[in-house]
């Protein structure tokens, strides 16, 4: 194989609200806990059992970033692409320490928020949260070609299942 891959898919809830810093050159980086949770039933008890691995979770990409700090909060289920990078620095007491992260890449990275209007914690009074373009789409951010991203159905997407909404009039047979 000539080649290799990194790429990392998660679905799971936000462990924190995401945290903005900014870098000496001034771009912006967010970063949050992301929680994923496995669940099965014991064969022995029959009881029901959950395991949890949480991710951290790094933005260096502009737009995913500023979407992050908008719409996502603590509770907020989101679909995450990226890649696993691990970095290695030293911490206050001047310990040596390594850290996994799952990382957005600038030019790389989706991230497509999954809760339903006004989800996450609830908070918000009704509020629109992005989540849901048009008819009820998932809104997805990050795609590398606009021709990869389905547009919102006409007539709202509510019309009571009507053909004749979805059949365009200028196929010239």
């Amino acid at each position: 194989m000539s080649g290799s891959v990194n790429k990392v898919i998660l679905v799971g809830n936000l462990g924190r609200d995401p945290e903005v810093r900014r870098m000496n050159s001034g771009d912006a980086v967010v970063s949050f806990s992301l929680a994923t949770t496995e669940s099965w039933r014991d064969k022995a008890s029959g009881e029901r059992k959950d395991r949890t691995e949480w991710h951290n979770v790094v933005i260096f990409n502009e737009a995913l970033g500023k979407v992050a700090e908008q719409y996502l909060k603590k509770g907020s289920k989101v679909y995450l692409e990226g890649q696993l990078s691990t970095r290695e620095f030293t911490d206050k007491e001047g310990n040596q320490r390594k850290t996994t992260e799952v990382v957005l890449q600038r030019f790389r990275g989706e991230m497509t928020l999954l809760d339903s209007r006004g989800g996450g914690r609830g908070e918000g009074g009704g509020e629109e949260r992005g989540s849901f373009a048009g008819g009820g789409e998932r809104q997805s951010f990050g795609r590398s070609s606009p021709m990869e991203t389905r547009p919102a159905p006409a007539g709202g997407g509510g019309g009571g299942g009507r053909i004749s909404q979805t059949i365009d009039d200028d196929i010239p047979f």
